[in-house]
């Protein structure tokens, strides 16, 4: 069994997209002819009580919980909870916080049997094949485990070279159905891991590593006509970190998706050093409706500080050619980081005005485990909450002498007001629905409700 654990009160929101990580595990789980069940809490409205129910029904050999770090707390309680109805099944942690928090997991929690660091798709397969489970797990690359009352780490596995070997992610075991976004059917897609980049507040390179591996171009638009043909994909999200990295690739799979008429919306994100005015052209003929951009910040001193290895005079540029094309242009921003002033924030700010995206995402910096950012933090000595549910971007959660919390917070709220207005609504309209674009139909209708929100907190 695969679980994605309840979302706490602190972290709730309806999910968007089928959890693809676990959708990958159970392709490769039902390649060994497993029986395999995958229970998303969120999108089937499932507390911890009734979590235990489907566990217990089920009886699993295996119990896999992924771990994003403000979700952690529910997947621990949701470990604790399986053990009272399966003793015997081992408990599997993975995902990015497990990864970087493994001891400190295995110290405190003795309810998870083992956790998986890193990509986990050949290291479940693994222990799903190792009888028993829990017997000789020092042969198992990726791991970690508690042996004789110590923490026992295998060496890391090495990454998957060719991804075209993985199989399709399976779809079949969640509710398809129920992932909607203003009730379209909106699909993620991963095709390539690996960031070449280490900023300082982002773990991706540690992760999937350093160096860009990527599927080929027709493995990529094979599973865009599986999605469409098989599960009535209205739109689809690239996930991928840098889609435009390979800048051949790119164009290739834009002239594939052409070819074959798969004429999908979709939308990626992407860096502003990263892109051409072809190849946005190239990609806006391929359906592409959206492009995000991480710009960071409108300072170079913070844009140097988070090592995002960029200009604002790029930024300006690829967002220019991208409006250009006419797609929706989404950035997002870092604000609270060490070293930044308020005047370096408002030089964000006056940058997100000039450049007028589509839509902005101001991001407190969070210091996840495994960041440069947490280990500057904790080199400072700056005090950090221990309350894991607010690791979500939009809380304060370490004490930044130059921008107070409370500030901080403020300063976000403000903004997202301003920026959701009845005359952004109206942009949006006539940028969806008289042009065309499937991400500005999506935005008119979430920002309209933002408004209808603050209204009705106010009466």
């Amino acid at each position: 069994m695969l679980v994605n654990p309840p979302l706490l009160k602190d972290n709730s929101h309806h999910p968007l997209f089928p959890p693809l990580g676990l959708a990958y595990l159970a392709g490769v789980l039902k390649q060994d002819e497993h029986e395999i069940k995958i229970i998303d809490c969120p999108v089937s409205n499932l507390d911890h009580n009734k979590l235990s129910d489907e566990i217990g029904a089920f009886q699993p050999n295996l119990i896999g919980i992924t771990s994003m770090t403000p979700t952690i707390n529910s997947a621990i309680k949701a470990a604790k909870n399986a053990k009272k109805v399966c003793p015997d099944s081992p408990v599997i942690f993975g995902g990015p916080h497990a990864t970087f928090m493994d001891r400190e997991i295995l110290e405190k929690e003795q309810s998870i049997d083992i956790v998986v660091r890193g990509e986990g798709e050949l290291t479940l397969r693994e222990i799903a094949q190792n009888e028993p489970i829990l017997k000789n797990l020092q042969k198992i690359k990726g791991i970690s485990f508690r042996k004789n009352k110590k923490i026992i780490r295998t060496e890391n596995r090495a990454y998957i070279q060719d991804l075209d070997e993985l199989p399709l992610p399976a779809y079949e075991y969640v509710p398809i159905e129920k992932y909607r976004i203003h009730r379209k059917i909106h699909l993620p897609i991963m095709t390539s891991r690996g960031c070449p980049f280490q900023c300082s507040f982002c773990v991706a390179s540690e992760i999937f590593g350093a160096r860009f591996r990527a599927r080929s171009c027709k493995n990529v638009v094979d599973e865009l006509e599986w999605l469409k043909n098989e599960y009535g994909a209205n739109a689809i999200s690239f996930q991928d970190d840098t889609l435009t990295y390979d800048r051949k690739r790119i164009l290739d799979i834009c002239d594939e998706i052409e070819k074959r008429e798969i004429n999908l919306p979709w939308g990626c994100q992407t860096r502003v050093d990263q892109v051409s005015k072809e190849v946005l052209s190239k990609m806006k003929r391929a359906k592409c409706n959206l492009v995000s951009f991480g710009i960071e910040s409108g300072c170079q001193k913070i844009l140097d500080a988070v090592k995002k290895r960029i200009t604002i005079s790029q930024a300006e540029k690829a967002i220019k050619w991208a409006k250009e094309e006419g797609l929706f242009v989404a950035v997002s921003t870092i604000m609270g980081y060490p070293g930044e002033t308020k005047d370096m924030m408002n030089q964000t700010l006056d940058l997100i005005q000039k450049i007028e995206p589509d839509d902005a995402w101001l991001c407190i910096a969070t210091p996840y485990p495994g960041t440069d950012l947490r280990r500057l933090i904790e080199e400072k000595g700056w005090k950090m909450s221990d309350n894991w549910t607010k690791y979500d971007t939009m809380h304060p959660v370490f004490d930044n002498p130059n921008l107070p919390s409370k500030e901080l917070a403020e300063i976000r709220t403000k903004f997202y007001n301003n920026l959701y207005s009845p005359k952004y609504v109206f942009r949006q309209i006539i940028k969806g629905y008289f042009k065309g674009n499937y991400y500005s139909q999506l935005m008119a209708k979430t920002a309209a409700g933002y408004i209808l929100w603050r209204i009705r907190s106010k009466i």
